[in-house]
């Protein structure tokens, strides 16, 4: 008993690994690349003044040192986290307004109750933030001008008597401008106007309002006497809490999501990608592999056959005139080398050819003008008319 081996199996797979390969490879080729990019997009991102942050806009130089010094440091995120801290004796609250805060949020911490011997430390506050959570104190517009006041950080002397300002000396101060309230301390004055202002609540609750927060940034900590006035500042109490609201939790949030807040930031790269392999694969099909190379055809197909089929094309479009065209040239194209006629631009000279066929047919030339270069005709039977006359004319040239 002999087993057949199955015909046409391997030469099948070798074909399609032929036609696939280049397929296979750029997949390879997009999978690494997408590994790479994870890989090496490693770093997370930060808001600036992130205590977590290790770059020059974040603030973790600044909290490190304090855990040194025996501080705890932590970070929340929800509202029931800040209430919560706002509401902890001894603790030190800070709220960066890098995004401003909603009206209802501005209200629940306006009414929280802050436990004694608290400081909430405002970076950056808007005025609806300084109503709510530091009455009394105002941005510092000047009459006439639609925004707050704002001056480039600079260093400034404290020009106050704040303890923890005359302790740390010239500073880089600025930002936005404030006006301090009765009973207020106003320090590090820029165009005469504070940007640190010291408010007081009824016993020991402070509020700082801080015009920029670039005195606190790992980046210009070093300089003049910021470090001292960061550590003053963020120090003074036992517990360091950083109020980041996570924005990206609807709670938070009073503005509609669009479609795009809903897909992956990775998705981006992913659809670069596709798109970069989509062109990569279009130009790959499109080039050319070589000269042109003629194979031969399948089935033999007739001249005759081939004749009839343009014909009958012509027949269905009407277009007696281009038929007509190109039985003038073909018989044209006859007659000339019989009378010896070049065909130096493609055509045979019109005149020297009417001429030529006068002189061998005895005919006036006028006719021959109409009959080889005349107009289109009309209808089905003249067409017939004129195949047949162009038929006899090259018979009598050729046997005159």
């Amino acid at each position: 008993m002999t087993t057949s081996t199955p015909v046409g199996v391997f030469p099948g797979w070798l074909h399609i690994w032929h036609r696939t390969r280049w397929f296979l490879v750029a997949a390879v080729v997009l999978l690494i690349g997408a590994l790479l990019i994870s890989g090496l997009d490693n770093h997370r991102e930060y808001p600036p003044l992130d205590p977590r942050d290790s770059d020059p806009h974040g603030t973790r130089a600044a909290v490190h040192l304090l855990e040194q010094r025996g501080l705890t440091a932590r970070t929340v995120a929800t509202d029931a986290e800040l209430t919560a801290a706002l509401a902890e004796p001894g603790s030190t609250v800070v709220i960066p307004f890098n995004v401003p805060l909603s009206t209802r949020q501005l209200d629940l911490l306006g009414a929280q109750r802050r436990g004694s011997d608290s400081r909430l430390v405002l970076i950056g506050p808007d005025p609806a933030a300084l109503a709510a959570l530091a009455p009394g104190v105002s941005s510092a517009t000047e009459p006439g001008e639609p925004t707050p006041g704002y001056a480039n950080p600079r260093a400034t002397d404290p020009g106050c008597t704040l303890p923890e300002a005359t302790r740390a000396g010239r500073a880089e101060l600025g930002g936005l401008l404030y006006r301090p309230g009765p009973g207020d301390v106003g320090c590090y004055p820029v165009s005469g106007r504070p940007s640190l202002v010291r408010h007081t609540d009824t016993g020991s609750r402070e509020t700082v309002v801080l015009g920029n927060g670039e005195v606190l940034s790992n980046d210009r900590l070093d300089e003049q006497g910021n470090a001292a006035l960061a550590l003053g500042l963020l120090g003074s109490r036992r517990h360091l809490v950083w109020y980041l609201p996570d924005y990206s939790n609807a709670a938070t949030l009073e503005a509609p999501k669009s479609l795009t807040d809903f897909i992956p930031t990775g998705w981006n790269w992913a659809a670069v990608q596709l798109g970069i392999a989509a062109l990569l694969a279009a130009l790959w099909r499109a080039r050319r592999l070589g000269p042109v190379v003629t194979e031969e055809l399948p089935v033999v197909v007739r001249a005759a056959e081939t004749t009839e089929g343009r014909a009958r094309l012509y027949h269905r479009a009407k277009a007696r005139g281009r038929a007509a065209d190109a039985l003038r040239r073909a018989a044209r194209h006859r007659i000339a080398p019989t009378l010896g006629i070049p065909l130096s631009t493609g055509e045979p000279d019109p005149t020297a050819l009417c001429d030529a066929v006068a002189a061998r047919v005895d005919r006036p030339t006028a006719d021959l003008q109409a009959l080889l270069y005349g107009t289109a005709p009309t209808d089905d039977a003249a067409l017939l008319r004129l195949t047949d006359q162009l038929d006899a004319l090259e018979r009598q040239v050729r046997q005159p």
